[in-house]
């Protein structure tokens, strides 16, 4: 497996990380990520293409885009992934709106190949998709031996809209998986989190998928808006400090202990939307940050993804994180990648972006996923 990284910003034009390989072929698949008005402007996405005619680019709208141990904004960040006995194919659909994700996992593992299929690695819209549905549909239809991991691709802080490109197409709302197949592919994966909770733990009594209505009976605005004091002011974006973490259950009864970031507040209805699924009769607990255990949990991840390697260290590392970790850690956010490259080793190439929500198995045993948020979750790739 050979991965080359280029980078690109207006201020610079495009470079090549002097580290990377050079390619002499057609690389199966160049991943892309850029924020959402970089994405926006078509001409950026055939500049892509024009590096690696012939290749599959999938562009994807970021919160921030992580090119080697830097966390950059505005920039496009590839990578492009040369196999030599791994084959890859590609499933996409495109959703209006929130209902219909369920439908849409289903569907996009549908149009996968599952003959020989190890992995798949979904990138969709952040905002109309609810990531729990998206997650259901794909693990109702996949082979329980197959991996899933991916995430929701972001717009900043904005919230306004997120963009994926893919075989010369942009647009919102859309979701791509792609598969890989054969014995010569190890895929590991890790997700942890790192922020402390807080406060009384509280029953969710009303809710709908991923809108919170009610805790303890009460408006679960208000009692939110009570912990947050002068913070509430900047709702909903202060919310990506504050999530909340829910006590759920895995697909075998086994309980799990889940976070979920604030997207939108309606004072009207006096409802709170997160990221995922917020189920009536569980209970919820607010969290905050703890700087050094979110770095810690960073590399925690790092080390879990390694474990499926069978010893050896990953060629490739693909970092999603949550946005609510890069506005908290702020000026200190490189430190988490580069904790990451410390457990790693140089020989990696890491690549990646800061996400709506991040897409995981719970553990490294545990093939079928969930929706993580506020997590760093990292999938890593070496071919035998």
């Amino acid at each position: 497996m050979k991965v080359e990284q280029q980078q690109w910003s207006a201020e610079s034009g495009w470079k090549k990380l002097h580290e990377a390989e050079s390619l002499s072929g057609t690389p199966q698949l160049v991943l892309a990520f850029a924020s959402t008005k970089v994405v926006r402007d078509p001409q950026n996405y055939q500049a892509v293409q024009n590096l690696y005619p012939g290749s599959p680019v999938l562009m994807c709208s970021t919160s921030g885009e992580i090119f080697d141990i830097t966390v950059n904004d505005d920039s496009i960040s590839t990578a492009a992934l040369m196999f030599e006995n791994t084959k890859v194919t590609f499933s996409e659909t495109t959703v209006s709106d929130n209902s219909e994700s369920y439908k849409a996992g289903k569907k996009i593992v549908d149009g996968l190949d599952k003959h020989d299929l190890v992995h798949v690695m979904v990138f969709s819209d952040g905002l109309k998709v609810n990531g729990t549905s998206l997650v259901r549909g794909m693990t109702d239809s996949l082979p329980k031996e197959v991996s899933v991991t991916g995430g929701l691709v972001g717009d900043g802080a904005d919230f306004k809209e997120t963009l994926i490109g893919f075989n010369g197409q942009i647009g919102s709302g859309r979701i791509v998986a792609v598969g890989f197949y054969g014995t010569h592919i190890k895929i590991g994966f890790g997700s942890l989190g790192g922020w402390d909770t807080f406060g009384p733990e509280r029953l969710i009594t009303k809710s709908k998928e991923n809108v919170l209505y009610e805790l303890d009976g009460q408006s679960a605005l208000d009692l939110y808006k009570t912990y947050l004091g002068e913070k509430a002011k900047e709702l909903p974006g202060s919310g990506l400090l504050f999530p909340m973490e829910i006590r759920s259950k895995n697909p075998d009864g086994t309980e799990v202990e889940l976070v979920r970031t604030l997207l939108s507040v309606d004072e009207n209805e006096h409802s709170m939307t997160f990221a995922g699924d917020m189920p009536e009769g569980v209970y919820a607990k607010l969290m905050k940050a703890n700087f050094d255990r979110l770095i810690d949990g960073a590399a925690g991840a790092a080390s879990l993804s390694v474990e499926p390697l069978e010893g050896s260290k990953p060629d490739l590392a693909i970092l999603i994180s949550c946005v609510g970790r890069k506005l908290v850690l702020k000026e200190r956010i490189e430190e988490e990648i580069e904790a990451i490259r410390a457990t790693f080793g140089d020989q990696a190439a890491l690549t990646g972006f800061y996400s709506y929500g991040e897409i995981c198995p719970t553990g490294v045993t545990e093939k079928q996923c969930q929706l993580h948020n506020q997590t760093m979750t990292i999938t890593t790739f070496r071919e035998i």
